[in-house]
């Protein structure tokens, strides 16, 4: 917004000079353009922050999953399977969030 003001003030609207129509309408698209990947910044922030709540919300689930089972599951062997279980899924959902966070940005630049 500001540049094409700018290139008003030194490119007069009583020329009729297409370059400088020309340079007007390319500052308003790089305006677009700088707004654009605001946008797009914002997003990949907010994508990262939901990532890594779900990331914490399932590692206390999964620590919460394993005092349980292991109060209340006297068998070794059970609770092992449980817990070798629940590492497997934790480091899967982690696999998962750093391989789409990954896509995106690569997506994006």
């Amino acid at each position: 917004m500001y540049s094409a003001v700018y290139l008003y003030l030194l490119f007069p609207a009583g020329s009729n000079s297409s370059s400088a129509k020309g340079i007007v309408v390319a500052a308003d698209v790089i305006v677009v353009n700088v707004e654009v990947e605001a946008v797009v910044l914002v997003a990949i922030v907010v994508l990262v922050v939901v990532l890594v709540v779900v990331i914490v919300v399932t590692a206390v689930v999964v620590v919460v999953v394993v005092v349980v089972v292991v109060v209340v599951v006297v068998a070794e062997a059970i609770v092992l399977v449980v817990i070798v279980v629940l590492v497997v899924v934790v480091a899967v959902v982690v696999i998962v969030a750093v391989v789409v966070v990954v896509v995106v940005v690569v997506v994006v630049m």
